[in-house]
C-alpha cells in the first residue's frame, strides 16, 4: 500500500506562484513513474505533469508548458510541482498519482494506482 500526501496548495494572485509538494510512504517511491493531475468544478480530472522513474523525462500538458515544473526527490520520497506565472484558468484541487504498473508518463487517469487526497489552488483575476 502507498500513502500519498500533498500539501502547498493555497490563493495567490494572477502572475504569482506556488510550489505543491506531494509526500510517499510505504512503497520503493523511486521505481515508479509520478505525476500531477487537476480537477477543476464540473471538470473531468485532467493530466498536467509527470516524470519518470529516475527523473530524467518529463511530460506537461500543453498548457502549463513553461510555467510549470515537475521534480522528484527519491532521496525524500517527494515529487513537486513548482508552479509559475499562475492563472485563474489553474484554479482547481491538485492531485498527485503513482504509477505502480507503468514504466513511462501517462496521461489517463486509470493508469495510475493511488492517489492523494488533493490540495485546493485558487489563483484570483
Amino acid at each position: 500500500q502507498v500513502q500519498l500526501v500533498e500539501s502547498g496548495g493555497g490563493l495567490v494572485q494572477a502572475g504569482g506562484s506556488l510550489r505543491l509538494s506531494c509526500a510517499a510512504s510505504g512503497r520503493t517511491f523511486g521505481s515508479y513513474v509520478m505525476s500531477w493531475f487537476r480537477q477543476a468544478p464540473g471538470k473531468e480530472r485532467e493530466f498536467v505533469a509527470g516524470i519518470n522513474r529516475i527523473g530524467q523525462s518529463t511530460a506537461y500538458e500543453d498548457s502549463v508548458k513553461g510555467r510549470f515544473t515537475i521534480l522528484r526527490d527519491n532521496a525524500k520520497n517527494t515529487v513537486y510541482l513548482q508552479m509559475n506565472k499562475l492563472k485563474p484558468e489553474d484554479t482547481a484541487v491538485y492531485f498527485c498519482a503513482f504509477g505502480a504498473r507503468i514504466g513511462v508518463v501517462l496521461t489517463t487517469t486509470s493508469a495510475y494506482d493511488y492517489w492523494g487526497q488533493g490540495t485546493q489552488v485558487t489563483v484570483s483575476s
